[in-house]
This record gives C-alpha cells, sequence and structure tokens, in this order.
C-alpha cells in the first residue's frame, strides 16, 4: 500500500512552459515546483519555515514569471479594461497599479490580477492562475472596440523582505525610495529593459522587477542575487505561511467562480453606481441587494502543528450541520497556532464563533477570528 505522507514527484517536460529564471531556481537549489498558468513555479528551497523565516527577516527573490501578462492595447483599451472588472478605473493614473477583480456575468470570479497602467493606451494585467487572455479575447470578440491583446514578453521577479528597499536602492539608485506603494516605474538595469512596481504577494515590504527580454533572465537573477549578498539575500518564493497570515487569498482555492466579491470581503472593489457598463454589473447588483450567503472568514484551529497544508478543501461543520469548507491552512511558526481561511454560512460567520474541521486525520476545533492573523493594518507591505 502506498504511503500517503510520500509526496510524488512533478517531472519537468517540454509541455509545460519554463520561466527564464527556471535554470536558476535548480542552480539555487528549489526543492519544489507546482504548476501555475501553465509554468513552473517554485515553491520552497530548504523548507517552506526556513524560507518563511528569511522572507520576514531579511529579504527574498522569487521566480513569479508564472504571473503571465494581458496586455492591451488600442485606442478603446482604457473602455476594454473598465469593462472586465467592477472596480472603477476612472482615478488609475499612468503609472499606477490597481489591485482589482475579474468577474463574469453571474459575478463569479475570473481571476484577481493586479492592473499596471505603463501608457494612456497600455495596461498590463499581471495574472493569478486563470487563462484571462482567452476570456478576454472572448469579450472582445463581440465588444465592438478598437484593442489589441497579446501575452508579451514578460516575466515577473519579486524581492520582498524588510531589507528590500536597500537591496533595490542599491541597484537602481535613490529614485526606488519615492515609488509609491502601488506604483509602476519603466526603467532599465545594466540595458536590461524592465518595468519595477512597488508590489508583491507577501504582506511585506517588497517590489515586483518585470523582465520584458527573456533572454535576460538568467543575468537578471544573478545581478540582484549580487546585489543582496550585503543584505543577507536568499532564494525564496511564495511564502503558504505568510500569505495565510495576511489573509492573501489565492485563487483557484480561496476563490473560483463560484465565490463572488462580497462573499469574499471585496465590496470595495465593486463599484455598482458608475455610468461606465462592466461584465456582472446586473448580477452584482442583486447580489448586494440580497445580501451575500456565505463569507471568508480567518479560523483559528485547533490540535498539534499542522504538518502540511489541505491538498483540497476540508468540511466545515457546526454541530450534525454542514456549513462550509476550510480553503486554505498552515501552522505559522511565529503565531505558534494553526490558521486558515474558510468560505461559511453567514449565520456562522461570527467572531467567536465555534466549528469542527473534517480534516483526514479526525475532527479539529476551530474557533472564528478577525483576518489578517498578522499585522492587521498592512503597515510592513505598504510602509
Amino acid at each position: 500500500m502506498t504511503d500517503p505522507s510520500v509526496q510524488p514527484a512533478i517531472t519537468f517536460g517540454p509541455r509545460v512552459r519554463k520561466s527564464p529564471f527556471f535554470s536558476a531556481t535548480r542552480r539555487y537549489g528549489c526543492k519544489a515546483y507546482s504548476v501555475y498558468n501553465h509554468t513552473y513555479m517554485p515553491l520552497y528551497y530548504e523548507s517552506p519555515e526556513a524560507d518563511f523565516w528569511r522572507l520576514v527577516r531579511d529579504v527574498t527573490l522569487w521566480d513569479v514569471a508564472c504571473q503571465r501578462q494581458v496586455e492591451i492595447t488600442g485606442p478603446d483599451a482604457t473602455r476594454f479594461t473598465q469593462l472586465l472588472t467592477p472596480r472603477n478605473l476612472s482615478n488609475c493614473a499612468v503609472g499606477q497599479c490597481k489591485y482589482l477583480l475579474i468577474a463574469d456575468e453571474d459575478g463569479g470570479i475570473v481571476n484577481d490580477p493586479v492592473l499596471l497602467r505603463l501608457a494612456e493606451d497600455r495596461f498590463w494585467l499581471s495574472l493569478s492562475d486563470s487563462d484571462v487572455l482567452l476570456w478576454a479575447k472572448g469579450v472582445a470578440r463581440h465588444a465592438g472596440l478598437d484593442v489589441s491583446l497579446r501575452e508579451p514578453d514578460v516575466s515577473p521577479l519579486q524581492v520582498q523582505g524588510p531589507k528590500s528597499a536597500a537591496l533595490m536602492r542599491d541597484l537602481f539608485g535613490a529614485w526606488i525610495d519615492e515609488l509609491r506603494y502601488f506604483w509602476c516605474r519603466e526603467t532599465e538595469l545594466d540595458g536590461i529593459p524592465l518595468v519595477v512596481s512597488r508590489t508583491g504577494w507577501s504582506s511585506e515590504r517588497g517590489y515586483e522587477v518585470y523582465l520584458s527580454d527573456g533572454a535576460q533572465g538568467d543575468r537578471l537573477w544573478e545581478m540582484i542575487m549580487a546585489a543582496g549578498r550585503p543584505h543577507d539575500i536568499a532564494p525564496g518564493a511564495p511564502s503558504g505561511i505568510r500569505r495565510i497570515e495576511g489573509a492573501m487569498l489565492s485563487y483557484g482555492a480561496d476563490m473560483t467562480l463560484a465565490e463572488n466579491p462580497f462573499e469574499l470581503g471585496f465590496g470595495r472593489l465593486v463599484d455598482l453606481d458608475m455610468d461606465a457598463d462592466y461584465i456582472g454589473k446586473a448580477a452584482l447588483r442583486r447580489i448586494a441587494a440580497e445580501g451575500a450567503a456565505r463569507r471568508l472568514v480567518g479560523l483559528e484551529i485547533g490540535g498539534p502543528p499542522l504538518s502540511a497544508g489541505n491538498e483540497e478543501p476540508w468540511p466545515l461543520r457546526a454541530g450534525s450541520a454542514a456549513v462550509g469548507r476550510l480553503t486554505s491552512c498552515v501552522h505559522s511558526p511565529r503565531l505558534e497556532k494553526n490558521i486558515g481561511l474558510a468560505i461559511v454560512a453567514v449565520a456562522h460567520a461570527e467572531e467567536g464563533g465555534r466549528l469542527e474541521v473534517e480534516t483526514p486525520g479526525g475532527a479539529l476545533e476551530a474557533t472564528v477570528v478577525p483576518t489578517p492573523f498578522y499585522d492587521p493594518k498592512k503597515t510592513l507591505a505598504a510602509g
């Protein structure tokens, strides 16, 4: 009988895309990969916990080229981009970034990208894990707008952690201190074309470095690593521990087409009153009027430290009644607690509510708590 605790290997082949930094991640000892947007994505180097401590104490470099870009250009680029999202983009300036949702006709979430506005008529959608280029092409086919859509040769790295600002200053100079949170700038580094943004998926201070020439991937990686050595840099990857501490949602786990913005606490990203039309507007108005039937909540979970997260959603019960599902969980070594995110019926979403998590190893008691679990005002990322 197969031991379920033994993790099967992921093998590399030509069908799944490799990033311009893939060889560097192997050279630096990446021990595990996943597949994200049809691309190999590193998961950890030494261990998830060791990588977490390096992230929150020093600075780490991540290959996140799996964040593919959808580029929207043309005379109607602004109108088309607004058609894709319920977030009001009328105040989005050139050089600004916006976290937004892409909704379908029923209000379900297609993707939750970061938008970068690089020019009046040029936008990038930096994607989570779903095929937005295909969705956008379908929308464009029927929209009657003058736009061009493509996936450009753009591959981001993330430089994340409390020492990231000092490292980026060494690389790019004093202007990096003037780059505001959720703003971006086109630049270059020793002739390598880049876009640098003050964003990231770590809940820590951080930057994203978007490479616009895939042939320069290995060179860019080594330049950042060399500049980072005085700052104790280490290779890293998106940290499951830190992202759950910060209540950052993962598409495909914490949100899918089956969830709408109001269930996830993202009502602030939906403008029901703006004049511009967008896909899902009527459905989102109806949901807002009726009220969401479910809510995303934080859970503190009892029992011994979880040795691994959940491979699939775990059912939640209140007494004998099924009331939702745990979508993501982890043991936080900093908080010394098991923590998780869950979608539950609104009647069971109040802070202090007691639930039972059905894990493969047996039932565990859980308590509904506020999120984020750590740094609730997000001062580390924005400061």
